[in-house]
């Protein structure tokens, strides 16, 4: 009879142990397919903000403001994802001149290109002039729209080149740099 226990109470644990790893995995798909999402950052559109190789976590279906890192479906390359930099949202204009962004007339700041300013040569223009106009991108950024652009301005491929990046085709924000963890960062 205490056979009988014992093999049940190893049934019943096993079960137990069964339940506990199918909730875990349950869980962990939830998180990390609906709420989170982990991305590799390749190439060097956003240096040098992230470097090839850097790991991130992205938070979904969140709202976006100017300035976030976002991740998003390559508009020229079903198969790829790129890392840029909001720059315009629904309704601006944005146009550059002399190195300067201009949103709506009005000069902006954009202190995340300072190190990357420092690699170039004083006399040397970080980002070349244009328009939304200029871009053949009409007078403003159109509802559920976003204009994106890298940190790496010289090499980055953005919505200089490829247009307008639809909402529906942002994976999610960048929140955290985990990796390398001598670089570790939230967003």
């Amino acid at each position: 009879m205490k056979e009988k226990v014992t093999k049940s109470k190893l049934k019943q644990d096993i079960l137990d142990i069964v339940k506990f790893v199918i909730i875990i995995l349950a869980m962990y798909l939830l998180i990390f397919k609906v709420i989170l999402g982990v991305e590799t950052v390749s190439g060097p559109s956003m240096q040098p903000t992230f470097e090839s190789g850097d790991k991130v976590i992205t938070l979904r279906h969140s709202s976006i403001k100017r300035g976030d890192i976002v991740i998003l479906k390559a508009p020229d390359n079903p198969n790829a994802l790129y890392i840029k930099r909001v720059i315009g949202l629904p309704g601006d204009k944005i146009s550059y001149k002399d190195d300067q962004l201009y949103l709506n007339g009005k000069k902006v700041s954009e202190k995340y290109l300072t190190e990357g300013k420092r690699e170039f040569s004083p006399d040397t223009t970080y980002t070349t002039d244009f328009s939304l106009q200029s871009k053949g991108l009409g007078n403003k950024v159109p509802t559920n729209d976003y204009f994106v652009m890298g940190d790496h301005r010289n090499v980055s491929k953005d919505s200089r080149y490829f247009g307008y990046v639809k909402k529906d085709k942002i994976i999610g924000k960048v929140i955290l740099r985990y990796w390398p963890l001598t670089s570790w960062a939230t967003y």
